[in-house]
């Protein structure tokens, strides 16, 4: 298996080697390819495009950040800032961590009204009179009508 161990800095490779390498697929890299997250050397009059052994960083570094809950755009932006623009990071850093916060308080909020319907629903034993989950479900304003 190839890994970054093994490949000197000013060696090149093929996508497929390089996509090995990165722990990702061919189609991935052709994505970041087509999005400009990742640059696509000329190919040569006969063989094959051959990637610098930089590439592999900047795809570990995409899909870090992917992990982390940044979009690619975020990403982009990321991307374009340089070592010494921490301040710039870790604003972006910390609006996303604002945005994951509110996601996790939409979804408690979405556990509790789910676990409230499933308590609805249970008191109906007999199988016979309304369900809770399906009327709630139908009803319009649903957003507003939630439990």
């Amino acid at each position: 298996m190839t890994n970054k161990a093994n490949i000197s800095s000013n060696e090149s490779m093929t996508i497929g080697s390089l996509a090995k390498a990165a722990g990702v697929n061919v189609e991935t890299i052709r994505y970041y390819q087509r999005i400009h997250l990742v640059d696509e050397p000329g190919k040569p009059e006969q063989g094959y495009r051959r990637y610098p052994a930089s590439f592999i960083d900047r795809i570990r570094f995409i899909k870090r950040a992917q992990d982390l809950g940044f979009t690619l755009n975020e990403i982009t932006d990321l991307l374009s800032l340089n070592d010494g623009n921490c301040e710039q990071a870790r604003t972006i850093a910390e609006y996303k961590r604002e945005v994951i916060q509110q996601r996790i308080e939409d979804l408690n909020a979405m556990q509790k009204a789910l676990t409230k319907l499933i308590e609805e629903c249970r008191k109906n034993v007999d199988g016979h009179g309304h369900c809770a989950i399906i009327e709630t479900l139908t009803r319009s304003g649903l957003r507003q009508n939630l439990p």
